[in-house]
């Protein structure tokens, strides 16, 4: 059974998975107000009258709005539509004012497109992008601040939503969470989205159904608001499971939608699905046809920074980094920005090339820092180490000032004591003993200790060169130059 397929009582099934991914537009204002969108305000402290949905106030569209949305279509490599509609999708509830919210439904300003995801086992996958559409988020409700009531805060209410709609083309729990991952460093490469999903400005509704191998697509459930990568992954594998034990055992399974319960790990009903034409979309008589030009797409498009796909291939083809590397580099854009500042620092120092020592600079920063962040409960953003600092760190390894084993007490002290490296090796005589006289004089008496052992070495036991290694080590402290150790102790050894 391939990792796509779920094993149930009669045989094999595959899951087909389609993702709606909302993100916060990054703007200073709403879609349709000037009112504020700053993340943590009080309570409805940021709603204007439009916010609101008092008589006789007219929405006026937010020109910075539509261009994040250019740049995050024109970022996915989708389709841009000069041309697209603003339609109202009618429902109500408690924390929708209008009783509508503005979207965008059949003339979308992004059309389709394809996302090329990364998956463990070093394959890829590509998955298709249907639309991105402009929407204004709803308000909040409230359920926790009264035991009989229920509070709105309006403070969301028209603040600029990206919805993404994928094609029902991933098949597994890995490649769903893969595609949130990709599309969350898209929208933060191209500085249209913040991305935070524990701030509500980044979540998915997870549309999940399975279906025999070759059958037509089975009947799917939305799980709505999604906000974490886990997440995504838990509610494809509990979902599919719950669906298919369900048909097995008689059950039909209805177009709902869900809500995932982190406590358990699975999903439960919130409401019957609704099909578009439920919700009674029609064209929004107060909003022009949304027009624009050719030449600002072009322009946008020239503007944008490098993405992760473009920076991935550089890395590679460039740099020589391993593929796996360079993945976790540019999977956040702040841990590549600290690798090639970090890289430009050790070439600095030391006059090679960068190609020359990214494999190196690669490996220490997915290793040893992120390691430590990792322990440390930080990201990168929050990391006190200087890129300065940490390319002076490896130029002195690369000099042979300090051994790699001596880089990590060095390392330590650099969290601990916020100096640089330099500084702490001269304070703490750290440096490297290069001295071939010193050393050979310590070789000389440790071979004198340990004469039954450097028979059994001549007898053809190699291995017992790790033993006069680390001792040699062991009596300087861990100082002594690895590279001179060894190109001494070897002819002495063979007598």
């Amino acid at each position: 059974m391939t990792k796509n397929l779920i094993q149930g009582i009669t045989g094999n099934w595959e899951i087909v998975i389609g993702l709606e991914v909302h993100a916060q537009v990054k703007s200073e204002s709403k879609l349709f107000s000037g009112a504020a969108t700053a993340f943590g305000a009080e309570p409805n402290s940021q709603v204007s009258f439009i916010c609101a949905a008092m008589p006789g106030m007219l929405p006026v569209i937010n020109e910075e709005c539509v261009r994040q949305a250019i740049r995050t279509g024109l970022a996915m490599g989708c389709k841009i539509n000069l041309r697209s509609v603003f339609d109202r999708k009618n429902y109500f509830y408690a924390d929708l004012p209008q009783g509508y919210q503005i979207s965008q439904f059949k003339d979308p300003i992004v059309g389709e497109g394809t996302i090329i995801v990364d998956l463990e086992d070093g394959s890829k996958k590509t998955i298709g992008v249907e639309r991105l559409h402009l929407e204004q988020d709803a308000g909040k409700s409230m359920h926790d601040q009264h035991p009989d009531l229920t509070y709105v805060d309006l403070n969301r209410s028209g603040v600029a939503l990206m919805e993404i709609v994928s094609m029902p083309d991933m098949r597994s729990p890995e490649e769903a969470s893969a595609y949130f991952r990709k599309i969350r460093s898209i929208v933060r490469y191209a500085g249209t989205s913040d991305g935070n999903m524990d701030q509500g400005s980044m979540r998915a509704d997870v549309n999940v159904s399975v279906r025999k191998v070759g059958d037509p697509l089975g009947t799917r459930t939305e799980t709505k608001n999604v906000n974490s990568l886990r997440y995504v992954y838990q509610v494809v594998e509990s979902e599919a499971k719950r669906q298919v034990a369900l048909i097995e055992d008689g059950g039909t399974v209805k177009q709902e939608t869900r809500l995932f319960d982190v406590a358990t790990g699975t999903t439960r009903p919130m409401r019957s699905k609704e099909d578009a034409h439920d919700y009674r979309y029609f064209p929004d008589p107060d909003l022009l046809p949304l027009e624009f030009s050719q030449e600002l797409v072009d322009e946008l498009k020239e503007a944008l920074p490098e993405l992760p796909d473009a920076k991935h291939a550089r890395f590679t083809a460039d740099l020589n980094i391993s593929d796996y590397a360079a993945n976790v580099l540019v999977s956040e854009k702040e841990n590549a920005d600290y690798f090639e500042s970090v890289l430009a620092a050790f070439a600095e120092k030391t006059g090679k090339k960068p190609s020359e020592l990214a494999t190196a600079c690669a490996n220490w920063v997915t290793s040893e820092l992120f390691g430590a962040l990792k322990k440390l409960g930080e990201n990168i953003s929050e990391c006190s180490i200087l890129p300065s600092h940490a390319g002076e760190l490896l130029a002195l390894i690369d000099d042979g000032v300090i051994s790699g084993r001596i880089a990590k007490d060095v390392f330590e002290f650099m969290l601990s004591e916020k100096k640089p490296p330099a500084q702490i090796v001269e304070e703490k005589g750290m440096k490297q003993v290069s001295d071939t006289g010193a050393i050979e004089a310590i070789i000389d008496k440790i071979l004198a200790d340990n004469e039954d052992k450097v028979i059994q070495y001549r007898g053809g036991k190699d291995k017992l060169l790790g033993f006069f290694v680390g001792q040699v080590m062991k009596q300087t402290g861990g100082k002594a130059n690895p590279q001179v150790v060894n190109k001494l102790l070897k002819p002495k050894l063979k007598g």
